[in-house]
């Protein structure tokens, strides 16, 4: 944790994320070879301070594809999003009060790939997309 919190306050620095902190970020979640719901919590948090800012293009992609494997590659429900997957996504999108192009691509992505999931999830996908 203590490495993510090292992370998170060089990344926020200068408020944008560049191409080579994108390499960091990725070496250091998948570290492990999964995403964990400290390393997910993270990109939420450096995706809603750095909404906006000139990030590098490779940030959203791997946003995309790590919030998608830690919701679709688990155990508990392989494939689909759960009840609580659906909560636990749901407050970190609109935690803060907006919806940006990255959060906006994630959605796109579990609306195609995810098996399935919660009725209030796939109601607000469709809302706004």
């Amino acid at each position: 944790m203590s490495t993510l919190n090292a992370l998170k306050t060089s990344i926020l620095a200068d408020g944008k994320i560049d191409e080579d902190e994108v390499s960091q970020i990725k070496k250091v979640i998948y570290a492990d070879g999964s995403i964990d719901a400290a390393e997910a919590n993270f990109l939420f948090d450096l995706n809603d301070k750095c909404s906006g800012a000139n990030n590098h293009s490779s940030w959203s992609t791997l946003f995309v594809d790590a919030i998608c494997s830690y919701l679709l590659d688990d155990e508990k429900s392989p494939g689909e999003i759960d009840e609580k997957e659906s909560e636990w996504l749901l407050n970190k999108i609109q935690g803060d009060g907006q919806l940006d192009a990255t959060e906006q691509s994630l959605l796109k992505k579990l609306a195609n790939t995810a098996k399935s999931m919660p009725e209030n999830l796939k109601k607000y996908i469709e809302k706004n997309s």
